[in-house]
C-alpha cells in the first residue's frame, strides 16, 4: 500500500474511532510527511494521533518497570526479614550482645554472692 493510501487508511480508521485497526495498519511507524498529497490538518491529526500512542506505550513501559522495580524490592525485603527471624541452629544459643552478655555476667557473679 503506498504512503498516500495508508495515510487515507489511517485517517478513516481514526474517524472511525479503530485505534487498534490504526495500530495494526501501521500507525506507530507511519511518516505523514512522507506522503504530499495529505493537507496540513490530516498530517496534523496523524502525526498527533502517533504522538499519543508512542507516549502511551512509553508509559505502559515504564509503568511495568516501576511495576518490576517495586516487586523485586518487596522481595528483598522478604528475603532479609525472613533471614533475620530464622530460627537459631540446634543444640546452639544465639550469642548475646555485649552489652547483655557483660550484664548477665554481672548478674550472676551477684547471684553466686561475689560482688557486695
Amino acid at each position: 500500500m503506498s504512503g498516500d493510501a495508508l495515510a487515507l487508511r489511517l485517517l478513516e480508521l481514526l474517524d472511525a474511532d479503530d485505534l487498534d485497526g490504526a495500530i495494526d495498519a501501521g500507525l506507530a511507524g507511519f511518516d505523514p510527511h512522507a506522503c504530499p498529497s495529505l493537507g496540513p490538518a490530516q498530517r496534523e491529526r496523524l502525526l498527533s494521533a502517533r504522538d499519543r500512542l508512542l507516549a502511551a506505550w512509553a508509559a505502559r513501559d515504564r509503568h511495568r518497570a516501576r511495576n518490576a522495580r517495586l516487586a523485586r524490592k518487596a522481595e528483598e525485603l522478604r528475603a532479609r526479614r525472613q533471614a533475620r527471624s530464622a530460627p537459631a541452629p540446634a543444640g546452639k544459643r544465639p550469642a548475646l550482645p555485649p552489652a547483655a552478655a557483660a550484664a548477665l555476667a554481672r548478674a550472676r557473679q551477684r547471684a553466686r554472692g561475689g560482688a557486695q
